[in-house]
This record gives C-alpha cells, sequence and structure tokens, in this order.
C-alpha cells in the first residue's frame, strides 16, 4: 500500500526526512508530491522543482529509502480539480498525509484516508524559518540533511535568497 504526501519542500528538511520515514512505518512506499512545482526564484519558492526533486532523492536515498515516487505538481487554481489533478499524475494510494486544512477537506471528500502529519522541532524544522536564517546570514545547515546543503551550496542558493530580497532602488 502507498501513501502519499505533499509539500513544497523549500528546502527539503530534516522534518519531512522524520515524517517520510513514519509514513514508512505504515505503507510499503510512499509518493512524495513536489507541490507547486511551477514556481522558482521567489522568496516563498526559491528553488526549482529540479533542485527540490535532487534535494528529496539524494537525502532519503542517503538514508537508505529507496520505497519512493518523487512528482512534481503544479498548481491548477482550482481546489475542486486538484485531486483529480493529483490523481491523473501519480500511481494509487490509499492514504494522505497533510496538515493542510484545505487538501485534508479536498481528500476526505474524495474518499480518501487522510491522516495528520506529526510536526516535530517545528520551531527549527520550517522551511521559512531556514530561509529565513539563510537570509539574514545565520546558520542554517544542521535543520537540513548534508545532501540538500551540499545542493544549495552548488546552485548558489543562499546568494539566490539573499539576491531575491534585494529591491530596486
Amino acid at each position: 500500500m502507498r501513501a502519499f504526501v505533499v509539500g513544497r519542500f523549500q528546502p527539503f528538511h530534516n522534518g519531512h526526512l522524520h515524517v517520510i520515514k513514519e509514513i514508512l512505518h505504515d505503507y510499503s512506499s510512499v509518493i512524495i508530491g513536489i507541490g507547486s512545482a511551477q514556481y522558482s526564484h521567489t522568496m516563498e519558492n526559491p528553488f526549482t522543482a529540479g533542485e527540490r526533486h535532487l534535494m528529496i532523492s539524494n537525502s532519503l536515498e542517503s538514508a537508505g529509502i529507496l520505497n519512493f515516487y518523487i512528482i512534481p505538481i503544479e498548481d491548477v487554481n482550482s481546489n475542486p480539480l486538484w485531486v483529480a489533478h493529483v490523481e491523473s499524475l501519480t500511481p494509487t494510494f490509499q492514504a494522505i498525509y497533510s496538515n493542510n486544512p484545505l487538501v485534508r477537506r479536498l481528500f476526505k471528500e474524495k474518499g480518501y484516508d487522510v491522516k495528520a502529519v506529526q510536526l516535530t522541532n517545528r520551531d527549527e524544522w520550517s522551511g521559512t524559518k531556514i530561509r529565513e536564517r539563510m537570509l539574514k546570514g545565520l546558520k542554517w545547515e544542521d535543520q537540513v540533511p548534508i545532501e540538500v546543503s551540499n545542493i544549495i551550496k552548488e546552485i548558489n542558493g543562499v546568494e539566490r535568497i539573499q539576491e531575491l530580497a534585494e529591491d530596486d532602488d
């Protein structure tokens, strides 16, 4: 049986890794939806879908996790169509993990087993907080798997975030 989890993974961090490990206690594999896949190079979504895919796959493989599928999912901006859009892109799954009230409601209405994600160390393991740390030049590397840190350094991700925060005045 497969489960589905969706997130923006901006960036993929230790909390995401923990959630995926927890899901795999109950399911034989996990489908990871990279949400808002069409967005990049913004303060909220600085990394491309390809960069996020690499962050996730490298981190999971390094942790010995091989029973996953990663699917980039672009927004359709129509709540009634979103679940069908996800279903059209993914293998079948039996449960969805999310804490987003809208996502939970939409999948529940389509008959899915909807489960809450157990958030761990949320004070530090948050994409928003990690990006803020990067922006301010603070230490962030210990909040993400080493593979993510390496990719962000390779693509000059911190510099990208800092430049995106600049204005043209």
